[in-house]
């Protein structure tokens, strides 16, 4: 099959643009501007979204790891739920939830010294958050109770700093209790000591510097919790997307006093700051694409201006001017679709050094990460790529009217 001629001056016209007789070289120089401002504009692009992409997965992530997707408690804040194994097993039955965890959260002052002491929510679980497990800093999550160290107890990093604890250390916790008439008088604490069997590090510093975790009968015991008795359940689900739709059914479902929690509405402020990354970072970029698209029009215009004896020729051998604008249409995509790919690979090669080598840092305390996250979809490849070859095919149409109506007498008498 025989190459196309437009397609063939087109390709021509990119790979040997030069000027007439004075600064030839300055023509091949715009060009190499034009595709180099496509390839910016895409790789920035794509970078922008694999990095807020990455951090709405990563905070998610963090969060779901933490605690989970809904949470099941009473609708009197404070009071447990009773019978929590016959309901445990209810919600386990609730068609869209794959997993149901008893926990029973208890405030308590963690005292190391007489100088360190500082106040904090105990959580029992029977089973040690996966996410968790996968976060720990020092030590295991190992919080049963041996009888040669008794009750096991894991913190967080930013704790354990300000506390001066390590793994090995022994800690004591005092629990207040109310009085029996419901009151505002306070029988004497509950104290239990505790053995550091780990540090945990989610850099969430709203966790790590509040929630200590242990072992499920240790903080009901601690808590004067009843037997059987929770302070509510973690529920994971099937699928994320119908969060909000299950936690209604459960309420409906189960009724008074149950009462439901989605981690959007618990952590509704960190989740509008994600969103806010998402909105607005990949139309601040996109702007970027955007000019270096439109920068076509005035290379296409000069190159027009230095080609038009050239055009004015092509035009009395008989090629129409239907041919000339799929020519200067065809170059404009050219531009476009290197500079498309060239941004895509950069883009694709500085996301993967930075997943596996985390050279971009960050300040975990303003970003809860160290580092930047990347989260790659093809999704976003193909989209950036597709509108970037548009917008260039776009930015190509005007110069490419403007070389169809050029005259061959007066084009080829041009100086």
């Amino acid at each position: 099959m025989p190459f196309p001629f437009e397609r063939f001056v087109s390709v021509r016209y990119l790979r040997g643009a030069e000027g007439q007789s004075e600064g030839r070289s300055f023509l091949r120089f715009i060009t190499y501007v034009a595709v180099g401002g496509v390839t910016l504009g895409v790789a920035a692009l794509l970078l922008a979204l694999a990095i807020v992409r990455g951090f709405s997965r990563e905070i998610e992530n963090k969060i779901v790891g933490f605690g989970a997707h809904i949470q099941v408690a009473n609708y009197v804040q404070g009071a447990p739920l009773s019978d929590g194994t016959s309901l445990q097993k209810q919600l386990a039955a609730v068609e869209g939830v794959a997993g149901v965890a008893p926990v029973v959260e208890q405030p308590v002052l963690l005292r190391r010294s007489e100088e360190s002491i500082d106040g904090v929510v105990l959580l029992g679980m029977a089973q040690a958050p996966r996410y968790l497990r996968s976060r720990m800093e020092a030590g295991t999550f190992a919080v049963r109770p041996s009888a040669e160290a008794g009750p096991g107890l894991v913190v967080g990093k930013e704790l354990a700093t300000r506390l001066g604890l390590d793994v090995g250390e022994r800690v004591t916790a005092f629990a207040m209790q109310q009085g029996r008439d419901g009151g505002g008088s306070l029988q004497r604490p509950r104290v239990k000591q505790f053995r550091v069997r780990g540090i945990y590090d989610t850099s969430l510093k709203n966790i790590d510097d509040v929630y200590v975790f242990g072992s499920l009968p240790v903080a009901r015991r601690l808590g004067s919790v009843p037997a059987g008795a929770v302070s509510r359940f973690n529920l994971t689900v099937e699928d994320p997307s119908r969060i909000d739709p299950l936690a209604s059914r459960i309420e409906n479902q189960f009724g008074f006093p149950i009462s439901t929690r989605t981690i959007y509405q618990q952590y509704a402020g960190l989740f509008a700051w994600v969103d806010l990354q998402q909105s607005i970072i990949p139309l601040v970029i996109g702007v970027i694409v955007l000019v270096a698209a439109f920068n076509i029009i005035g290379t296409l215009l000069m190159m027009i201006l230095e080609k038009t004896q050239e055009i004015g020729v092509l035009k009395s051998l008989g090629t129409s001017d239907g041919a000339l604008r799929r020519l200067f249409l065809g170059l404009g995509l050219l531009i476009g679709g290197v500079g498309t790919g060239l941004g895509a690979a950069l883009a694709l090669s500085l996301a993967l050094l930075q997943k596996h080598f985390g050279i971009i840092s960050l300040p975990a305390e303003a970003y809860y990460m160290t580092t930047a996250p990347i989260g790659l979809n093809p999704f976003d490849y193909l989209l950036v790529g597709g509108g970037t070859i548009l917008l260039c095919g776009a930015a190509a149409y005007v110069p490419a009217r403007v070389a169809a109506r050029v005259e061959p007498v007066r084009a080829i008498r041009f100086e």
